[in-house]
């Protein structure tokens, strides 16, 4: 292949990698979900906030955990703590967007934790839940993304 063609290549792929580096779950100063502890809205019923000391990167993100133990369960699968959307809002998600999320708007569906932009929006989500997990489901792929 001429180098022409190959420089040409490169270029091409300079988009692609970009998206690629697009945040897909909601971080403050670095900490996914504002610090918090993602295990602990299932195993205490609470938001909890992560200690220094207990911190895991997952998908390019930096994760806190308020102990060892809850730190060792998100390890062991990150996938059944980690909240849906990257964290970002349910709602919002539903409606095609992405929002910030505050720790206090959560809620457990199925055993998938959702967080909301606010409890006002928390309230709003749960009446129709399933429409709205539906509906978020379907546009977090291309969401994701932007």
């Amino acid at each position: 292949m001429p180098l022409i063609n190959k420089w040409f290549l490169c270029l091409l792929l300079i988009p692609a990698f970009s998206l690629a580096q697009k945040p897909e779950v909601f971080s403050v100063s670095d900490q996914a979900i504002r610090g918090f502890d993602p295990v602990a809205y299932f195993t205490e019923g609470y938001p909890a906030e992560g200690l220094k000391q207990f911190h895991y990167r997952w998908n390019n993100s930096n994760w806190y955990f308020s102990s060892e133990k809850n730190l060792k369960l998100f390890i062991a699968d990150p996938e059944k703590f980690a909240p849906q959307y990257g964290g970002w809002c349910a709602y919002g998600m539903a409606k095609g967007y992405k929002a910030k999320t505050e720790p206090d708007a959560w809620s457990i569906v199925g055993g998938k934790l959702y967080l909301n932009y606010s409890t006002g929006i928390r309230d709003e989500w749960n009446k129709k839940q399933s429409e709205y997990i539906s509906a978020a489901d379907k546009n977090w792929p291309t969401v994701r993304l932007r």
